[in-house]
């Protein structure tokens, strides 16, 4: 038997922002349902590691002084913002010692975990002996990670232009598609996020992310959505459109076209099966580049695969990625062909930052780190164990109704009504908020902010995973 309780759950005083990105919390009203049977309260596993005192700030005195000295636009998650202090592989700690199980390792960035000893020991040796010089000179680190990067790419993507960012690597991406083609139409898909600059936004998807600045000369398909989607699973139906968009909207030739395979921002949607080469047969027809943005289910996130491109069976490119390449540190990079790299050529093209020899030691040591803990495959069995467990939640729970990804980047959509797929928003939040007390932490996402984020550090554990759903099954068996 259930009963009803009105229950305050905390909002933004912006809704854009706390029901469409992350949150800064205000109050507002809902209804959630008790349910009878009582859950225990779960307990964080074991872990050999305490943080030493922090001595600095308080949570409310950064506050403050964010709100006097940085952007507005800055917002945070949680009611009562949480102070981190301290990370240790797959935990962080807040300014009290708390132990917090991170489960959206800052935003699917770090892979090899917090701290981890072989990366900051890379990082350490590194600062010491020179910290930056220029690419104008000659350094083995550059040299040795962009060797080290192209062997995990498929087929002739051998040449590497480091950013710091994925941003400024996807901007570099659609530059080199439209000066290679000649061309400046460029397809990407609807609900993508590819970035904030002015191209980049262009090829973002949802309005939330976009200001009102001129972006011309992107187009965007259908998005290839197996939930919420028009074609359900069928991806060659979605492509149709990547065709139409060319007949229709085009002279017939593109530049390019962008995709990420599991749309993080966008609320962990997985692309339909078969899409991608159908929509790549499109592309090449028309005379245009294939842009793999890799940015968060690259590094072996995806578990199946070290890109996430790859569960299609395409090779794009031009591939582009960040976040994960270097466990936290500003790295991003474009690999492509040495026929397309070309381009750049025809004028000067630098970066006074990227391939610094700080972060390209610190990437070579996270690829070495992936590699020898054999992290990829971790998170294709944590995972698949991970995803197990959240999907017999659903069997246990109507408010979920989806849950979705791969490896550890996956993904679940709560809804106050299966059948016509009403966003639950307000709920999103509370569990949130209540997982966080916990002492786990997961992100949010998707167009409606009703889409739990969870891409954990790569060294997550089962043990791990089963406390995440136990502190999900606890919260929402008290709704």
């Amino acid at each position: 038997m259930q009963r009803f309780i009105t229950k305050r759950v905390l909002s933004s005083t912006n809704s854009l922002r706390s029901h469409r990105c992350f949150s800064q919390l205000a109050q507002k009203q809902t209804s959630f349902s008790v349910h009878d049977n009582d859950i225990p309260i779960p307990k964080l596993p074991p872990f050999d590691y305490s943080p030493p005192p922090y001595t600095g700030p308080s949570a409310d005195q950064i506050l403050a002084k964010r709100k006097q000295y940085l952007s507005p636009s800055l917002f945070h998650f949680f009611s009562k913002p949480l102070n981190v202090v301290d990370g240790k592989m797959q935990y962080l700690f807040d300014e009290n010692g708390r132990r917090y199980l991170d489960g959206f390792g800052g935003i699917a960035t770090v892979c090899c975990g917090h701290c981890h000893p072989d990366v900051v020991d890379a990082i350490v040796k590194q600062v010491n002996r020179i910290q930056h010089s220029t690419v104008l000179y000659l350094n083995h680190a550059i040299a040795d990670f962009a060797e080290a990067l192209a062997s995990k790419m498929p087929g002739n993507l051998k040449v590497v232009f480091f950013t710091n960012s994925g941003t400024e690597a996807n901007e570099l991406a659609l530059m080199i598609a439209r000066l290679y083609t000649g061309c400046q139409d460029i397809i990407s898909l609807r609900n993508a996020y590819h970035g904030n600059a002015a191209g980049t936004m262009g090829a973002t998807a949802q309005s939330l992310w976009k200001f009102n600045v001129i972006q011309s000369g992107v187009h965007h398909a259908l998005n290839p959505d197996p939930y919420r989607g028009v074609f359900g699973s069928d991806g060659e139906m979605y492509a149709k459109d990547v065709q139409d968009i060319i007949d229709f909207g085009t002279s017939g030739h593109v530049a390019g076209f962008i995709s990420e395979a599991i749309q993080g921002v966008g609320g962990i949607i997985e692309l339909a099966p078969d899409y991608l080469p159908a929509a790549y047969k499109s592309i090449k027809k028309a005379g245009g580049l294939c842009i793999a943005d890799e940015v968060q289910a690259g590094f072996g996130r995806t578990g199946s695969h070290f890109w996430g491109f790859e569960a299609q069976g395409v090779v794009p490119d031009i591939v582009t990625m960040a976040k994960g390449i270097g466990n936290g540190i500003p790295l991003g990079a474009v690999v492509t062909t040495p026929e397309i790299a070309e381009v750049l050529t025809r004028r000067c093209y630098f970066n006074t930052f990227g391939g610094n020899p700080l972060c390209t030691a610190a990437g070579l040591a996270v690829l070495r780190v992936i590699e020898k803990e054999n992290l990829q495959e971790n998170a294709l069995v944590v995972g698949s164990h991970l995803k197990k467990r959240l999907a017999e939640l659903k069997d246990k729970y109507e408010i979920i109704g989806d849950v979705r990804g791969k490896g550890l980047m996956l993904g679940v959509e709560l809804v106050t009504d299966r059948q016509q797929k009403t966003p639950a928003k307000a709920e999103t939040l509370h569990v949130m908020e209540q997982m966080k007390e916990l002492g786990v932490l997961i992100g949010k996402g998707g167009f409606y902010g009703n889409v739990f984020r969870i891409t954990p550090p790569l060294c997550f554990t089962k043990e791990d995973a089963d406390f995440l759903v136990d502190a999900m099954d606890h919260t929402m068996s008290k709704m």
